[in-house]
């Protein structure tokens, strides 16, 4: 995406664009020039996947801005938390069955990507979502703690929780994540407004179903903590 002009073979012959960048696109690319070969590709509808952050102002919007401004159909898909970021602990815990992070009683509804992924499949494959924006959450909110807990469940084994101040924890996420996004994500982790802990109907009302929980994405993904 660094280079636009290099997408025109995958553009060829499509007519939805699902849109996903990286935290350094984020930071350094310009989307603009991106949707501007999209659009002259002849693709008629994007589906972004956004942040929750950007509704709750902790993001900000300039992603959103641009696919608004590409004059094409869109739709744009907020989801918060991920299940899949507990990966980070899969090495202390195949290694000390430990988990390490802060705000362990804070609890933030997390996401299953397999919900992501269904939603973004309907709002490619199915009209009537354009113009529309999706709030994707997972069923309950739930902490670092209770997610520790059910990641041991799912092991048949205990897990303990080590509290991370929020300074441990900032310098961690630098290794691999932009300073903003780190400020804004222990933000909305460390002291979540209300709408940040709300739960959204976006998922059920779109697929027909209840969203996973975090104990079902956990003992489908077990094997990355053994």
């Amino acid at each position: 995406m660094a280079e636009p002009e290099s997408l025109k073979p995958a553009l060829q012959g499509a007519e939805a664009l699902f849109l996903l960048t990286s935290p350094g696109f984020m930071a350094n690319g310009d989307l603009g020039d991106v949707m501007n070969v999209v659009r002259a590709a002849g693709v008629r509808r994007v589906v972004l996947l956004s942040s929750h952050g950007v509704g709750t102002q902790r993001h900000p919007s300039h992603l959103e801005d641009a696919v608004k401004q590409s004059g094409l159909e869109w739709t744009m898909l907020r989801p918060g938390n991920f299940d899949s970021n507990t990966f980070q602990w899969a090495d202390s815990i195949r290694a000390q069955r430990v988990v390490r992070a802060p705000f362990g009683a804070v609890a933030v509804p997390a996401i299953d990507p397999v919900d992501i992924a269904e939603v973004a499949a309907v709002a490619l494959r199915e009209p009537g979502h354009e113009g529309n924006v999706y709030t994707l959450t997972g069923p309950l909110p739930i902490s670092p703690r209770q997610q520790a807990a059910a990641i041991g469940d799912a092991l048949g084994e205990s897990v303990q929780f080590v509290e991370q101040s929020r300074e441990e924890a900032r310098n961690q996420m630098l290794a691999y994540m932009p300073e903003p996004v780190v400020e804004a994500t222990l933000g909305a982790l460390g002291t979540p407004s209300a709408a940040e802990q709300r739960v959204s109907p976006d998922v059920e009302r779109l697929l027909g179903r209840s969203p996973h929980t975090f104990a079902q994405w956990a003992e489908r993904n077990v094997a990355a903590f053994k």
